[in-house]
Parts: C-alpha cells; sequence; structure tokens
C-alpha cells in the first residue's frame, strides 16, 4: 500500500485550480453547458426581479447547482466512454443515456421547483 503524503494545506488550495478549470472547461466547451448556465442566470435574474424569500432563493440555487452539476458529470462520462470506447459499443450507449437521464430527472425537478416559486408571482404581477 502506498505511503500516504502528509496534509499540506498549499497543496489543498493549489488544487482548486483544477476545479476552476473544469468549470472553465465545462463552460466554454459543452454546448449544454452555455445552456444550463444562460437558463441558470435567467432564473438567478428573474428571483431578484420577483423578490423572492430566502427560502425560495436556497431551493433555486439548490436546483442550479444539481443541474449544473449533473450535466458536468454527464459530459465526463460522455468523454470518457469515447476514450474507451470511440466507436460505437451497445453497452457505452446505455450508460451515456443513463447519464443523460440523470440530467433529464434533475432538469425537471428544477423546472418544477421553479414553476412552483415563479408562476404564482408572474400571474400576481399580471393581475
Amino acid at each position: 500500500m502506498e505511503e500516504s503524503k502528509k496534509f499540506s494545506v498549499s497543496a489543498r488550495l493549489s488544487s482548486f485550480k483544477y476545479a476552476f478549470n473544469g468549470l472553465k472547461l465545462f463552460f466554454r466547451d459543452d454546448h449544454n453547458g452555455r445552456v444550463h448556465l444562460f437558463a441558470a442566470i435567467l432564473a438567478v435574474l428573474l428571483s431578484w426581479m420577483l423578490k423572492i424569500s430566502s427560502s425560495e432563493w436556497i431551493a433555486i440555487l439548490t436546483v442550479i447547482t444539481l443541474v449544473i452539476g449533473m450535466e458536468m458529470i454527464n459530459a465526463s462520462i460522455e468523454k470518457l466512454a469515447d476514450v474507451v470506447s470511440p466507436a460505437y459499443h451497445p453497452k457505452i450507449k446505455i450508460v451515456k443515456d443513463l447519464a443523460a437521464g440523470a440530467v433529464l430527472m434533475t432538469a425537471i425537478l428544477a423546472l418544477v421547483v421553479g414553476s412552483i416559486i415563479f408562476v404564482p408571482k408572474l400571474f400576481a404581477c399580471i393581475s
């Protein structure tokens, strides 16, 4: 077994650069990442304009984070699967479809949460 390295604050802090690089790559290179970022910005702007409550902010920010996080995991799985099996493989297709389904589930949750919060407020503004 490999000897564990001593804890280093500077090493822990420098590891953040990899995480920030992952965010940069995701939003720069992934089309779905940019779509989700645009939707997130719209949701935050709408939340701000409608002056939603603290608990509503928590719900909106949570589903935004879940959707973007799940899309990042999906993109990672797809890229890894393409390296493992560049040619079509039925089992790789299942893995990719499952990951895409997870994104869809979180996106549906975000749509439901957003509807519960925004629709009544928008109707109140109209009437």
